[in-house]
């Protein structure tokens, strides 16, 4: 699933209906260019699109940590590469017996997961609050 204004993914999906492809009986529908969007509100709005069209097993590509605090409840999956971004500017984890940074280090990116949850708790109350 692709497009860039919500109104090009709803076409996608009619292109796919138009084709017998029911995609509300798909396991899982990939929801890309969502990592462009520097607004969480509009890949919000398109989580939302999408869910009012039946499509709740989402997985999305490149979600950013404000927008998973907005919709989360509401996708499957998301991936991200922020945690090898940020680990290419971190010191390596004293644990870490590998050369260079931890940008490719399975266990920089599982302790990045492991704080994502109440990352995106304070993210929700902070919005909660404002």
């Amino acid at each position: 699933m692709q497009g860039w204004h919500p109104r090009e993914y709803e076409l996608c999906v009619d292109l796919y209906a138009r084709h017998g492809v029911d995609l509300a009986r798909q396991p899982l529908l990939d929801v890309g260019s969502v990592c462009r969007r520097q607004g969480s509100a509009e890949a919000e709005r398109i989580v939302s699109l999408l869910n009012n069209l039946g499509l709740n097993r989402l997985h999305l590509y490149g979600s950013k940590t404000l927008g998973l605090a907005r919709f989360a409840p509401r996708i499957e999956s998301s991936d991200s590469m922020a945690w090898s971004f940020a680990a290419r500017y971190q010191p390596r984890l004293r644990s870490c017996l590998h050369l260079g940074h931890c940008g490719n280090c399975r266990r920089y990116a599982l302790r990045w997961r492991s704080r994502l949850p109440a990352s995106l708790a304070a993210q929700r109350a902070d919005a909660t609050v404002s």
